[in-house]
């Protein structure tokens, strides 16, 4: 009998996207939803990774006892194997507490950093008792709200010094920094994807540091999401992607992926199909959010739908016709290939 063919693209999401509908100008329209019950959701969407923040898997983690920490850690990864689920990564959440209000690697006060770094290593214990590797660093408060307020230079001194003792605290651990230029700061440390893999080849472990690229980042930076997947596909550090979409250069919205440019979520899908994505175990993973307008009853579609218009695009890629393409860019002929492209994604 032959031997079953793994599958290349499996799907994450964090219990986060699942949400009460809050947002800096009105109060929650939902009933929250436990935990417990958005794990039974994964498997009926199709997804297979659950994606965590630190304090997700253990709640109230500041107020226990490291001991108790890792137990419930461990009941939890317990937990998803009978769910039939992996967890992706754990980020350490360092943007809530008060301690990290004007940063946690990067804040001018030693304490504060001393409080980022030793939560940071138990957010690897924490994984490890899971069962993953990956630790995801979204610096949201790694930056400055004026520019004389820190030294950037040191700045980025004290970041290599935390991402090291991550990578020294674990043998095993792989470091997945997530860039983004801004929001909540005005402007943030390690904008892009070209900043995050220049700070993986000055670690100490250059081959356990890779990058984690979400759509809407790259948008806010002013940039091209596939060509930002390209450039760490080529340096071998593309080890996950939040697929969303974004309506223009605004706050980071997180829609539904392919929902604002149908062009531009086609050109991700192909670029990680032929970049080798997932043949190594990267998941896609989804970082998008339910509209405030959705009721309780179908508060998953945005998820679903995004897996879908995925798998939709992905038939696409498979189905362009390369020899035809080969053609038009051999005859330099880009406005043949550019009705090429839109004819393919409108059926013709």
């Amino acid at each position: 009998m032959a031997k079953k063919q793994k599958k290349r693209y499996r799907f994450s999401f964090g219990p986060w996207n699942i949400h009460e509908g809050a947002d800096p100008f009105g109060p929650t329209v939902r009933q929250p939803i436990s935990f417990a019950k958005k794990l039974k959701v994964y498997k009926e969407l199709g997804f297979d990774g659950v994606q965590f923040h630190d304090d997700d898997a253990v709640p109230d983690l500041d107020s226990l006892p490291a001991s108790a920490v890792l137990k419930r850690a461990a009941q939890l990864g317990k937990v998803l194997k009978d769910h039939g689920l992996v967890p992706e990564f754990v980020a350490p959440r360092l943007w809530e507490n008060p301690l990290t209000i004007d940063g946690g690697y990067t804040s001018n006060s030693a304490a504060c950093r001393k409080y980022a770094i030793e939560r940071s290593l138990l957010a690897v214990d924490i994984a490890f008792e899971l069962g993953t590797n990956q630790i995801v660093l979204w610096l949201a408060r790694e930056g400055t709200y004026i520019r004389e307020s820190k030294n950037a230079r040191i700045a980025h001194e004290y970041l290599m010094q935390a991402i090291n003792k991550m990578l020294n605290h674990n043998k095993e651990v792989r470091i997945l920094i997530e860039p983004k230029p801004n929001e909540p700061m005005d402007h943030a440390y390690v904008p892009t994807i070209g900043h995050a893999i220049s700070l993986a080849y000055l670690s100490d472990d250059p081959s356990r540091v890779g990058g984690l690229i979400e759509t809407a980042h790259a948008l806010l930076a002013g940039l091209d999401p596939s060509d930002e997947m390209a450039f760490a596909l080529y340096h071998k550090k593309l080890w996950s992607v939040h697929l969303n979409d974004q309506n223009g250069l605004k706050f980071d919205e997180d829609k539904s992926f392919a929902a604002d440019n149908l062009r531009r979520a086609f050109n991700q899908v192909r670029v990680l199909e032929e970049g080798g994505f997932g043949l190594n175990g990267e998941m896609v993973g989804l970082d998008v959010k339910v509209m405030r307008t959705q009721k309780q009853s179908n508060n998953t579609a945005h998820l679903s739908n995004s897996k879908r218009f995925f798998e939709l695009l992905l038939a696409k890629v498979r189905s362009f016709n390369r020899k035809k393409e080969a053609e038009f860019i051999r005859n330099r002929d880009y406005e043949g290939l550019e009705r090429m492209v839109i004819e393919h994604l409108l059926g013709k």
